[in-house]
């Protein structure tokens, strides 16, 4: 089982300065609750007593456990697998697109991931849930690839490239596997999908035929072809994400200030609202994330956006709640200036 954070919106969007320090409040939040027992006993404290900079020292931005990448990608395989016509559409239009061998139909999603290869039974259970009939789409022409044996070697990651023929030596960077296949006496044709929470961070490689991100001013909603993909750019009327990566880019700013972690690209620096935001964070590393989040709920659209911790199962996903959230420290010592 593998535990997922999701900020999720609920609210519509009011100033942007009061949601940029809503989805942070809850970014932090999210943060401090998926510290582990190992992670508090490094710290020698209680959860309620971590400090900023505490948390800035252990925090692992390169895998943030679903705050940004993962939970945008357990997302869509939810609503494909959910049908929800708002995703599933657009998806079945790519999937026809990719390949003359499928049809316009309800598409069908199977989670992959190299990354979750470690919890016990997964790779058992992508194989048993594709089936018997399952074989993998390549570049090119030429016979598809019988499913089960590679997927093994495809969970190695990049050690895999050397291992796997050339036709599929990138496929180990699919998310999810996709198929708009039904009929019970032909083979279930998947292909190789990569999911992204920033479009530009797309990726193509041999065996690779799907995107899936979420709208951007450079990528318009709808299905397009880009970097030798055929790319599904998910509707985001209210401008969400773009939101949310602006918070997340201001937190994690001051996050690497604070932990004296190896800064980023120039290119993935917070807008200038979120780097006033950053340097108003980075001047209270002594003070706990409780009273931190405190003052950024203060300061915040309180009701824009929630945090749910979530277990997932290494097959098709089947929600858990595990985490409740706790009070709120009152009359907290750090205090944030509007934005707007």
């Amino acid at each position: 089982m593998a535990e997922v954070a999701f900020v999720t919106q609920t609210s519509p969007i009011d100033e942007y300065g009061r949601a940029l320090y809503a989805v942070a409040r809850s970014i932090v939040r999210a943060m401090l609750d998926q510290l582990g027992p190992e992670d508090l006993e490094d710290l020698n404290t209680d959860r309620d007593r971590v400090t900023l900079r505490q948390l800035a020292k252990i925090a692992r931005l390169d895998r943030d456990k679903g705050l940004r990448g993962d939970g945008f990608e357990w997302a869509v395989h939810e609503a494909v697998v959910g049908r929800e016509p708002r995703v599933s559409d657009l998806v079945a239009e790519a999937v026809v697109k990719s390949s003359r061998y499928l049809r316009h139909d309800q598409p069908a999603s199977l989670l992959f991931g190299h990354e979750r290869a470690q919890y016990l039974g997964f790779l058992d259970a992508v194989i048993e849930n594709a089936g018997e009939r399952a074989v993998l789409l390549p570049d090119g022409r030429g016979h598809p690839y019988a499913f089960g044996p590679w997927v093994a070697l495809a969970a190695l990651g990049q050690l895999a490239e050397g291992l796997l023929t050339s036709r599929i030596q990138q496929v180990w960077k699919t998310d999810i596997f996709l198929t708009t296949d039904h009929v019970a006496d032909e083979k279930l044709r998947y292909v190789a999908t990569t999911i992204k929470s920033n479009y530009e961070q797309l990726e193509a490689g041999r065996g690779l035929r799907l995107g899936i991100v979420p709208e951007a001013p450079g990528m318009p909603p709808g299905v397009h072809r880009y970097k030798g993909l055929w790319v599904v750019s998910l509707p985001d009327p209210n401008g969400f994400m773009g939101l949310f990566n602006d918070a997340y880019s201001s937190v994690a700013a001051a996050i690497i200030t604070l932990g004296k972690h190896v800064r980023g690209p120039y290119y993935l620096k917070p807008s200038a609202k979120g780097g006033r935001l950053q340097t108003q964070m980075e001047k209270y590393g002594e003070a706990r994330v409780v009273e931190v989040e405190a003052a950024l709920n203060d300061a915040a659209q309180q009701d824009l956006v929630d945090v749910q911790h979530k277990l997932v199962s290494v097959e098709a996903p089947s929600w858990l709640h595990i985490t409740e959230r706790r009070p709120r420290v009152i009359a907290p010592r750090p205090r944030f200036e509007k934005l707007d």
